[in-house]
């Protein structure tokens, strides 16, 4: 049967008895597009086509969002007195460099700082023409990052280790280990809550079986939950709307609607999805692999760090869905991101609720897998391997689960 050929932004799903539809670059319509952009979905087939498809989203992106941040900031107390230890800092390191006694290099000027630290709110086109050139030299040159605090994974902490739900999964009132009993848990907590109210039953859901492949979806959906939050550096609340788009951007099963089979073939997809070109920035593979590593910590963490990441993640999509009422877009645009965000939300607590009924000997078994995959993957030597070829989904195709196990 031949393939099909589609110049539709609609994803398609295949099968063995349909052959996957390839969709045309709708930049250069001369190749098939591997790679979806985060920002307006447009299918393009490589960087070039990525960097000519849409000024706005490639050239515009860095700013807007700057700009957006400067908008969004809370000035209380707290963001002010965080703001003036950064310029505290950096004001000591420029004293201490003896090279830049006679050049004045900084990035704001007195006035803009004041402006800054007295709560008043401050646009990008409210500096002047040296002030952008340096801001935007310095945000170019990575320089602003180094004053971004680095950020601990949640899941990474060992708070998580010690997450309990009640029996409904539902959160607990009170804690059951004290800041006595583990001093590290005497610090304040990053530790998302669980759901408020008790979780369904499956039976109550779906009048058939789950799907035996629910296993492998929640790989995908944790790897692009680890991946939002890393790029985000713990704050997807700055940006819901946007943090939501990078999950069903990164997530096949959640923004592609797609039916991965093996545990394989899902991080095949992740890797090729955090290599692309509009996200390569971020670490390409090396942060990838990171990524593997993260999911394999939530798989041993078990059920209840499980429930807790979906709830984040439902929360985030929520949180979306309300910011997305305000958006400036055309109503076809917002209609498709409301469908998606509310399929992917229905997604997620589907999964939520199943996750709480399986027995905690199937995560560290998960967790095996997932490792034994990136052992495999990266003894292939090359990043050849994570592009989603028809060849590798062929290979992982009718390949079950308890197989891998």
């Amino acid at each position: 049967m031949p393939e099909t050929i589609l110049t539709s932004e609609k994803p398609s799903n295949s099968s063995p008895l349909n052959p996957p539809s390839r969709i045309i670059c709708h930049v250069c319509q001369k190749q098939f597009s591997q790679y979806t952009c985060p920002r307006c979905n447009s299918r393009y087939c490589s960087l070039h086509c990525y960097k000519s498809h849409n000024l706005r989203c490639t050239e515009s992106f860095m700013q807007e969002n700057v700009v957006e941040e400067l908008r969004q900031l809370q000035t209380d107390d707290q963001t002010k007195r965080k703001m003036l230890e950064i310029l505290k800092r950096v004001h000591l390191e420029e004293e201490n460099d003896p090279l830049d006694e006679d050049v004045d290099d900084s990035t704001l000027s007195d006035e803009t700082i004041q402006k800054i630290l007295s709560g008043g709110e401050v646009n990008i086109n409210d500096l002047s023409l040296e002030e952008k050139k340096r801001f935007q030299r310095a945000l170019a040159s990575g320089e602003l990052s180094k004053m971004i605090e680095p950020w601990d994974p949640w899941w990474l902490k060992p708070a998580a280790r010690t997450i309990c739900l009640s029996k409904d999964g539902s959160r607990l009132v009170q804690p059951t280990v004290s800041p006595e009993d583990d001093p590290e848990l005497n610090q304040p907590s990053e530790i998302p809550h669980g759901p408020e109210k008790a979780l369904p039953s499956l039976c109550k859901l779906i009048s058939t079986e789950p799907s035996p492949l629910l296993a492998v979806h929640l790989v995908d959906i944790v790897y692009s939950y680890c991946f939002t939050l890393r790029a985000y550096n713990g704050d997807w609340q700055s940006d819901a709307l946007g943090s939501a788009m990078v999950v069903l951007s990164i997530s096949c099963v959640l923004g592609q609607a797609a039916q991965p089979e093996t545990v394989r073939e899902v991080l095949c997809c992740c890797l090729e999805q955090t290599c692309s070109p509009a996200y390569r920035h971020i670490g390409g593979l090396q942060f990838g692999l990171t990524l593997v590593d993260d999911v394999t910590s939530f798989l041993s963490l078990g059920g209840p760090a499980l429930i807790c990441m979906l709830c984040d993640l439902q929360t985030m999509i929520v949180a979306a869905e309300r910011e997305l009422k305000s958006e400036k877009q055309s109503k076809l645009r917002k209609s498709e991101m409301k469908n998606k965000l509310k399929l992917a939300e229905r997604k997620v607590y589907f999964i939520m609720c199943w996750v709480h009924e399986q027995p905690g000997e199937a995560w560290s078994s998960l967790a095996t897998i997932v490792s034994a995959e990136k052992s495999s993957i990266m003894d292939q030597g090359s990043n050849k391997s994570f592009s989603k070829t028809e060849k590798n989904v062929a290979e992982n195709k009718g390949k079950a689960l308890i197989e891998e196990m």
